[in-house]
């Protein structure tokens, strides 16, 4: 499948047509949540069309912030969390129309029971997501907003036709003016 979004960087067949044989279709309006923060994790699922938005709430504001994003060829849902139903550490919601193949977190466990290789893949899994968070985390202390934008758009060419520049913003941690003023940068050529 082409990916219209992002760049996946772990071989995922193995768990992709898991969830192409045990997973349910399941169609997402815009805004409709796989997950709520606070919920037990209960979902994990291969997205097949449109994209998921990672949020959280601030502790004192309850302002929205975006902390992650899953697309088209990307698998979404609270992983580990999902495989023994502790707390959704984020609200995972949809951010246009979009379709998964759904498993549950109870499937996820069985598949990777299976087998010594299965259960490898599962350690592969929870060392990829926690490169991916650590890899954002880093690049909120190291990178420019500038810096962290085209970052984004090496993981996600194509993604600003879609997002909002709010969205946008919220990822990298900055103001919507600020993502304005990079995209002018970046088009009109400045530094």
């Amino acid at each position: 499948m082409e990916q219209k979004f992002g760049k996946n960087s772990i071989d995922i067949e193995a768990l992709r047509e898991f969830c192409e044989r045990e997973g349910k279709e399941v169609t997402y309006r815009k805004g409709d949540q796989l997950e709520r923060e606070g919920d037990p994790a209960r979902w994990f699922g291969f997205v097949t069309e449109g994209c998921f938005k990672y949020v959280t709430y601030g502790i004192s504001d309850d302002r929205e912030h975006i902390t992650w994003f899953s697309f088209e060829g990307e698998f979404a849902g609270d992983y580990p969390a999902c495989l023994d139903g502790r707390p959704s550490q984020t609200t995972i919601k949809a951010m246009m129309p979009s379709r998964m193949l759904r498993v549950s977190g109870e499937q996820l466990v069985d598949f990777f029971r299976q087998d010594a290789e299965k259960m490898e893949l599962r350690s592969i899994c929870a060392e990829h997501v926690l490169r991916q968070r650590n890899q954002c985390y880093i690049d909120l202390h190291r990178a420019t907003a500038r810096e962290r934008y085209e970052l984004l758009l090496q993981r996600c060419p194509g993604i600003v036709e879609f997002l909002d520049l709010q969205d946008i913003a919220s990822f990298l941690n900055v103001h919507p003016n600020t993502v304005s003023k990079i995209r002018r940068d970046i088009t009109f050529g400045g530094k």
